[in-house]
């Protein structure tokens, strides 16, 4: 491969075909020993590049990725965040903004103190006592569909003891206890297999797998920690009177729940949860601290991304020292330059860390860290490593004071610091990084999720001269790709088809796809329900774009300011004359369910409909749309350039196959009158 980019592609490439292989069919393709030599070059490349270094990288992930199999599940009501504090003092101020708002004296409000477990967010469905769906909180609107993997779990009941009426929703956390990590692990190497790093990433590896019968072989617990109201049937008055319920009908609760008056005994109870957290019999990174009366918290109500009653005190992180190797620049796809540590392995918070971000120019200098430096090392929120400080060496002498490079390492272009800001930019919007970066950004799933387009396949078609932007994409032919390494006429015409079919997606992901600053999907959906077309927000006054609800001053500066660029108009010009409709759908009316309870599998694309929206159309009228043909299934709808694999199975299974001229029969009826042989 002639560039790092390509090169760490092709090798993600093959390390997810060979986990595909070896942990979901256990069927491994090439001797371990090969197989960690790919992941090993891996993992020293993105040391050198960290820009091509990511959270989604195989090199953080447990197994196989089996995200792309699961059905989408909307939530009954979004799963919201937490936002977080740091210390006794930020929770004493936002007890007393919650007080404010509420009209009360902080020392009168009553609060519900709980363990802040580190597993993964699920959502589990009860209708009249039965569980019916689990999902995973996915972008807190849109989860995963992980109901078989969730029967396997020991302690969700599949029946409510006492039974209950409506339809709710149970929230927790799924998690390994401490004990169950050590002996899954143990299990590991006995059988001469990789350890887990920490129980978070094994709990959320074994419930998203794609064989249920494997996650019923890893130990999952769940701890409920929230009862969902659906349809208005309870009469609850308090946070503690749902936990009570949930645990009468099975679930676990945890026993260190304490609910206490004033903010002093919240405070108290928060530091004992710091004081004892390595007690517990599971994994905690801090306390969630919520209003208990529920009337009070309607009354105090949420942002867009967070529950205004409720806030969660991260615990200080774990800290090591190690040798501060190198540092570094990256270049993302806004252009901003950021410092980095190559730092000697070392294993914080329960995983191995060789890389740790120095934020920006200011922070090395304040921070005085220089190469040959021993450093201290902490995960910033248990999650990103960061270097604090410089530990001293009596006698060492150090190396001279690092300055910030004025060239950009991968194209030479200018390096600019904003004159009010703390950030340094690559200037060049030609920059291959940059151009690289967001290309990837614009075809991953939060946004257009075009099916092909992944970090190997960009890199390739920005070697080869065939993408320089986004708009590029709308213009590859068949014949551009068929005669590229690794595509032949087939593979380039899905792909074509892929791309082409990622013109109907909805204004709110195309905006998330664009990667203006600050605009994640809560924002986007916002905007695009709001303006209801590129157009209309582009036109916008930026006091119209600060009124939108889930939006504000910041976000509104900055899409107000990229709607008005040079370059902005250029993309979006040629975007709407490549046929992208660049709108937001206005929301589907209630149809009739002729699809109740059947399981309809796509494959292949269908003129005038993206993926999504088959998908969103089957689910519209009660079916299912999974990843997978299986007994059960109803019906395979062929679209054009199908997947090999569905096809086969419908075939040998005798599942019914139609074309996409019988889709809109299939929806309107629920029949159709061709089946292809």
């Amino acid at each position: 491969m002639s560039t790092p980019a390509a090169r760490a592609a092709w090798l993600r490439g093959e390390i997810t075909r060979h986990n595909d292989a070896y942990f979901v069919h256990d069927a491994p393709l090439i001797p371990d020993a090969d197989y960690d030599a790919l992941v090993r070059e891996l993992r020293e490349l993105e040391a050198r590049h960290p820009e091509l270094g990511k959270e989604s990288s195989v090199t953080h992930t447990v197994g196989a990725p089996s995200s792309t199999v699961f059905r989408e599940v909307i939530h009954g009501r979004p799963m919201l965040s937490l936002d977080n504090v740091f210390s006794a003092d930020e929770l004493r101020e936002w007890s007393e903004r919650v007080a404010k708002g509420l009209e009360r004296d902080p020392a009168t409000l009553v609060f519900a103190v709980e363990p802040k477990i580190d597993g993964l967010a699920l959502s589990i469905t009860y209708t009249n006592g039965v569980m019916i769906q689990a999902a995973t909180r996915g972008d807190g609107r849109v989860g995963e569909d992980v109901t078989d993997n969730v029967r396997t779990i020991a302690n969700v009941p599949a029946i409510l003891r006492g039974g209950a009426s409506g339809t709710f929703e149970v929230r927790g956390e799924v998690f390994l206890a401490k004990e169950d990590f050590e002996e899954l692990n143990q299990r590991q190497r006995e059988f001469h297999e990789r350890e887990f790093a920490n129980p978070r990433n094994a709990a959320a590896g074994s419930l998203r797998q794609k064989d249920s019968s494997i996650s019923a072989q890893r130990p999952l617990s769940f701890l409920a920690y929230q009862l969902v109201d659906l349809e208005g049937t309870f009469s609850f008055a308090s946070h503690a009177a749902t936990l009570e319920q949930m645990s009468e009908w099975g679930f676990f609760v945890a026993p260190e729940i304490v609910v206490v008056t004033g903010a002093d005994a919240m405070i108290a109870r928060s530091e004992w949860f710091e004081l004892h957290r390595h007690d517990l019999h599971y994994q905690i990174d801090g306390v969630v601290i919520k209003i208990d009366d529920l009337a009070q918290r309607d009354e105090l109500g949420s942002t867009s991304r967070a529950p205004r009653w409720a806030t969660a005190r991260k615990f200080p992180p774990e800290e090591r020292t190690t040798r501060l190797l190198a540092i570094e620049v990256s270049i993302g796809r806004t252009g901003r330059a950021t410092p980095y540590a190559v730092l000697e392995p070392v294993v914080v918070a329960g995983s191995t860390v060789s890389l740790a971000t120095l934020h920006n120019e200011d922070q090395v200098a304040l921070k005085d860290v220089r190469p040959g430096d021993l450093v201290i090392v902490r995960k910033a929120g248990d999650v990103i490593p960061e270097v604090v400080s410089a530990v001293p060496e009596k006698g060492r002498r150090r190396h001279r004071a690092w300055a910030f490079p004025s060239t950009c390492p991968d194209c030479g272009g200018p390096l600019q610091r904003v004159s009010d800001e703390s950030d340094t930019y690559c200037v060049n919007p030609a920059c291959p990084a940059q151009l690289l970066q967001q290309i990837i950004h614009f075809a991953s799933r939060p946004a257009l999720d075009i099916e092909g387009l992944g970090e190997q396949r960009v890199a390739q078609l920005m070697q080869e001269g065939l993408v320089a932007d986004v708009a590029d994409l709308f213009s590859l032919r068949v014949e551009d790709l068929a005669s590229l390494e690794g595509l032949g006429e087939l593979s380039a015409t899905s792909l074509v088809n892929a791309i082409q079919g990622a013109k109907a997606m909805p204004l709110s992901r195309v905006l998330v796809g664009l990667g203006i600053r600050h605009v994640g999907p809560v924002a986007a959906r916002a905007l695009a329900s709001t303006f209801r077309s590129y157009e209309r927000v582009a036109r916008a006054p930026l006091e119209e774009l600060e009124a939108v609800d889930g939006v504000g001053p910041v976000i509104a500066q900055s899409v107000y300011q990229y709607c008005r660029e040079d370059e902005t108009r250029e993309r979006m010009a040629r975007l709407a004359a490549a046929g992208m409709a660049l709108g937001e759908p206005e929301p589907a009316p209630t149809l009739e369910a002729t699809l109740e309870g059947r399981a309809v599998v796509m494959t292949g694309s269908i003129e005038g409909y993206s993926r999504d929206e088959a998908e969103a159309a089957i689910v519209a009228r009660g079916g299912t749309s999974p990843g997978s043909v299986s007994k059960k299934t109803y019906c395979v709808v062929v679209g054009e350039a199908p997947g090999a694999a569905k096809v086969t199975k419908a075939r040998d299974l005798g599942v019914p196959m139609i074309p996409p001229t019988e889709f809109e029969r299939l929806l309107a009826t629920g029949t159709w009158t061709v089946t292809l042989a």
